[in-house]
């Protein structure tokens, strides 16, 4: 392979071998390292996804190029909640890897030591806080040819190394014990139906994903829909139909806005439903046709003294004397004695009287 490089002589990237031939890093968080590190400082403040949009680096590719700077140790960020509540991200991109605590020492000193108003702007002249030091046989390449060296400031700095300029380390507070974390309070038999549909959105509609907290966050308004009379595949419905064409931003907002806008009317007073009484359970009475010595006892259906055995007996004893009384001949008599009675021919009789 041939090679033709000219060294510029202006507007260039002093850029290291190890984020050049850096293995694990791609292309776009090589180029997107790089560029910020060679911008100019009134440049340099804004956030790392801004630069990425000049640069063209956007969405899925902007997010891995960041995790891989993130792992390696190149940027570092602090979230922090400023006086009025507002939550700030600060971000710091080194060109060596830095650990967390290189990165938060770094950014300490930087606090601490504001630069002057001095053009161009420079600060007091301190030690090397962080970063590993480079090997003496780093560079033994032949690089030609070589760009243009840098003018040395006419001000000479004081060594450095020395210790008067290491400043002196701090003893570090010891941590405070962290509060345990307050229990969860439960949830009611509708909040819980509620976020289990809240959380089976997903599989409708993907643009309606949400983690467990976001949907506890939510599962109240979800059970109000519910003891409004409203099903849980009704719910379900009413929140993934009609959604917007340009698609969801925020699957928690959209949720959240649609929950509380479309949430039916309460029931009327008479159209709770009220729990059914459990049937009452009769006691057990003695029953007052039991002779003595025999006595016995039921279960009554209605306002009955007597239990069903013996109001049995009772009846077919009535049923029998009411006939005795209707026809006392009738057990002395026998069949064709009472078809005879009747006026009904038997079989044989009649058959005698057709005859000549």
């Amino acid at each position: 392979m041939l090679r033709h490089a000219i060294a510029p002589s202006r507007r260039f990237t002093k850029a290291s071998h190890d984020v050049v031939r850096h293995a694990r890093l791609t292309s776009d968080a090589k180029i997107l390292l790089l560029a910020v590190q060679g911008l100019p400082d009134d440049q340099a403040g804004r956030p790392l996804g801004e630069h990425a949009r000049r640069l063209g680096i956007t969405g899925r590719a902007y997010q891995k190029s960041k995790e891989l700077l993130v792992t390696h140790g190149y940027v570092h960020e602090w979230r922090e909640q400023g006086e009025r509540g507002r939550w700030v991200t600060e971000q710091l991109l080194s060109n060596v890897p830095l650990s967390p605590e290189e990165a938060a020492a770094l950014r300490g000193v930087r606090a601490e030591r504001p630069p002057t108003d001095r053009k161009p702007t420079v600060g007091e002249p301190a030690g090397r806080v962080v970063g590993p030091q480079v090997p003496v046989d780093e560079e033994q390449e032949k690089n030609y040819p070589h760009p243009p060296s840098e003018a040395e400031p006419s001000a000479e700095l004081p060594d450095r190394g020395g210790p008067e300029a290491e400043p002196e380390p701090e003893a570090e507070p010891e941590p405070e014990a962290e509060p345990e974390p307050e229990p969860e309070p439960e949830l009611s038999p509708e909040a819980v139906e509620g976020e289990r549909v809240l959380l089976s959105l997903r599989h409708v509609r993907r643009e309606l994903y949400l983690g467990v907290r976001e949907a506890r966050g939510l599962a109240e308004l979800a059970a109000r829909w519910l003891l409004r009379g409203v099903s849980a595949g009704e719910l379900r419905r009413v929140l993934t139909s009609e959604l917007p064409r340009d698609g969801v931003r925020s699957a928690v907002g959209f949720l959240r806005f649609r929950l509380l806008h479309k949430m039916p009317p309460e029931l009327p007073t008479e159209a709770v439903p009220q729990a059914a009484a459990p049937p009452r359970v009769p006691e057990l009475l003695t029953c007052a046709a039991a002779s003595e010595g025999e006595e016995h006892v039921f279960r009554p259906v209605a306002d009955e003294t007597e239990c069903r055995d013996c109001r049995r007996q009772a009846a077919w004893a009535y049923w029998e004397r009411h006939r005795a009384l209707a026809d006392p001949e009738a057990d002395s008599r026998s069949w064709r004695q009472r078809f005879a009675k009747l006026g009904v021919a038997t079989e044989g009789e009649g058959a005698a009287q057709a005859a000549p």
